[in-house]
């Protein structure tokens, strides 16, 4: 089986220019047409990844499912979530596994499943929801939560570091003035309110440095359509507006954005911008947008790989995978 060495020695490059080519490191200094013949050794040499490699020889076709607690349309509202699922689909496909996919599992159609081997389940749960799950298979890996951490395993980002991260840098160019504009998730049929990690770290961060101005916490939903609405009130009263905003998910932000526009102001001459998770079209928006650049894709990989785990070796002691997260500087913050 080829390996990285293999393929180096055959382009005339380092190990390392070959690991990044192949795991597409946008910051490699390389011409496309080495970068080319790096891929085609590769694919000519048939090499295969040491993480698709571990799964070539499955004792069976395996048959997963993956739970959302997104409807497809709320998904394409909030892209984030969509990434996860790709990722999920894409080492599926690589490792040859069937995918069974059930949006929104309230009012869930469980026949569907049968038989899995094992359930992925991205967003949030109740414990009756988690309940059913697990009577489907005991095989189950959360994705963005982290429930019964001694029995399931989980890929969640570390939310405190990502936040302080971003505060950190507003705060190093000059900002005091931060506000804060995010929203608030139910779960289940009664709608339980879930507490947001990234309002709490933001205001744990703020007062840890005595600037803390709780009516410059604006609230809504994860839409575009509430960053508008928010930001438009933020700017529109009173009182003075900060000289920059932590917002909670682009998808927000770039309704934030508009917002800013529409009333005469400019980013970030005016206010600087942080958004978090970084789609794609945050590099795409007037203008480029900062923001926590999270491993979306990554993320549903490793809770493939996690699972395939527990189905194949028998791993029976629960895992949880903290992914870490970079701050992408663009052109929606400035120093003071």
């Amino acid at each position: 089986m080829a390996t990285i060495k293999d393929i180096a020695k055959k382009a005339g490059v380092s190990s390392a220019t070959v690991s990044r080519v192949l795991n597409y490191d946008e910051t490699l200094s390389v011409s496309d047409d080495k970068r080319k013949l790096i891929l085609e050794i590769a694919e000519s040499l048939d090499y295969m990844p040491p993480r698709k490699r571990n799964f070539t020889k499955l004792p069976k076709k395996l048959r997963l499912g993956l739970v959302h607690w997104y409807t497809m349309s709320q998904e394409l509202d909030d892209p984030y979530y969509m990434s996860i699922r790709l990722g999920i689909e894409k080492m599926c496909y690589e490792n040859n596994v069937e995918i069974v996919k059930i949006f929104k599992p309230d009012g869930y159609d469980f026949q569907k499943l049968e038989p899995v081997d094992g359930l992925i389940a991205i967003g949030k749960f109740t414990d009756s929801q988690i309940t059913k799950f697990y009577e489907q298979s005991p095989n189950i890996v959360f994705v963005d939560s982290s429930p019964e951490e001694e029995r399931f395993d989980s890929v969640v980002i570390d939310f405190e570091k990502a936040v302080m991260n971003a505060l950190d840098y507003l705060w190093a160019g000059g900002h005091r003035h931060i506000g804060y504009i995010g929203g608030r998730e139910h779960i289940g049929d009664d709608h339980v309110p879930l507490g947001e990690r990234r309002e709490a770290v933001f205001a744990e961060y703020m007062k840890s440095r005595n600037v803390y101005i709780e009516e410059d916490v604006y609230i809504g939903a994860f839409l575009a359509e509430s960053g508008y609405r928010l930001m438009k009130a933020a700017i529109q009263s009173k009182r003075k507006i900060p000289t920059a905003f932590f917002v909670a998910s682009d998808s927000i932000a770039i309704g934030a954005l508009r917002a800013i526009h529409e009333c005469g102001l400019k980013v970030p001459s005016d206010i600087s911008i942080v958004g978090f998770n970084d789609i794609p079209t945050s590099k795409y928006t007037v203008p480029p947008l900062s923001s926590v650049s999270v491993p979306k894709e990554f993320m549903g990989e490793t809770a493939v790989e996690l699972l395939l785990e527990r189905i194949v070796k028998k791993r029976t002691i629960a895992k949880k995978v903290i992914v870490p997260t970079v701050l992408q500087v663009r052109e929606s913050t400035c120093k003071i």
